[in-house]
């Protein structure tokens, strides 16, 4: 004889868990990314890479090192790599913030921040906060 509840309903639901920005994200079966309504998506990949972009730029201003090209070196590191990151510290103070709350659009990836945006703060905002 079984011992199943006959009141007892199980669901399968195929899904797939993925890794992202320190965080698992549920998969749908449709590809889309469920997250939660009521917790924020930070991405620390992203917080650590504007970090490092604002340490960067303090080594230069300080005059620690005299180019871009000798802090590459000295971090072993692409010269384009250090640039792109440094671009970071151009980002709104608003976007900032956003990203450090967790509350940019999931399409604003580390890759999309890398690539060139407007200087204007104006602009920046309408580009992530609608992505």
């Amino acid at each position: 004889m079984s011992s199943v509840d006959p009141s007892t309903i199980t669901v399968r639901v195929p899904l797939a868990i993925r890794k992202r920005g320190g965080r698992k994200l549920v998969i749908a079966p449709t590809g889309e990314i469920g997250l939660p309504t009521s917790r924020t998506r930070i991405d620390s990949s992203m917080i650590k890479a504007i970090a490092r972009g604002h340490r960067w730029k303090g080594l230069l201003e300080a005059g620690t090192f005299a180019s871009m090209a000798e802090l590459a070196a000295a971090e072993k590191i692409n010269p384009s790599y250090l640039s792109r990151i440094l671009r970071l510290t151009l980002l709104s103070p608003s976007l900032i913030q956003a990203i450090l709350d967790g509350r940019l659009p999931a399409a604003v990836t580390l890759d999309r921040l890398m690539q060139p945006f407007p200087l204007e703060w104006d602009r920046q905002e309408k580009i992530f906060r609608q992505a």
